[in-house]
């Protein structure tokens, strides 16, 4: 990776405007983005969640730029475990699973059902459980068992839950009806 590169990353603070400049500047660079998403996917880089902030904001963004490393991701998208980096990695699958722009293939949209899925029903902080709701009831559109299931454990896991947990599943359920 290049050096420059990755301590622009690594020095990347949690407030909005830092991690919007590097969204900019990789979108200025495209040639980087692939580093970017190495980054994001080497679970054993302490700053690995810092590259999924900005990856985040380039979905957000403009996510067809994703589009060359998609399968890149979806197969490793079940790695992500740490709490700093599920929930933009959970955001980059919601913007994936609602693109109009980019069409998965079957087995991409497989990895994201599993994965969100996993998310769901694992304790996870409730951004992620979130996201990972909407990317699912996105991908039952075109996968009915999804809505289903999707109900189900809406359903189960709806008392006992956070406010935020609460109104999103309560938003998701009405819409499954």
């Amino acid at each position: 990776m290049n050096p420059e590169f990755y301590n622009r990353i690594i020095s990347i603070k949690a407030h909005r405007q830092s991690r919007d400049d590097n969204k900019d500047f990789v979108i200025a660079h495209p040639s980087i983005l692939k580093e970017l998403i190495q980054l994001a996917l080497n679970t054993k880089d302490k700053n690995h969640h810092k590259a999924w902030w900005v990856l985040e904001l380039i979905a957000e963004e403009q996510i067809e730029l994703l589009l060359p490393d998609i399968d890149l991701m979806c197969n490793n998208i079940q790695k992500i475990c740490s709490d700093q980096a599920v929930r933009p990695a959970s955001r980059v699958c919601m913007f994936l699973a609602q693109s109009k722009k980019i069409t998965l293939s079957p087995i991409q949209e497989e990895k994201l059902i599993e994965r969100c899925l996993d998310w769901l029903i694992q304790p996870e902080r409730v951004a992620a459980k979130a996201y990972s709701m909407r990317a699912l009831y996105s991908l039952g559109k075109k996968h009915p068992w999804i809505h289903e299931e999707l109900r189900m454990i809406l359903s189960q896991d709806y008392k006992g839950n956070s406010p935020a947990y609460i109104a999103a599943a309560k938003d998701i359920l009405r819409r499954l009806k």
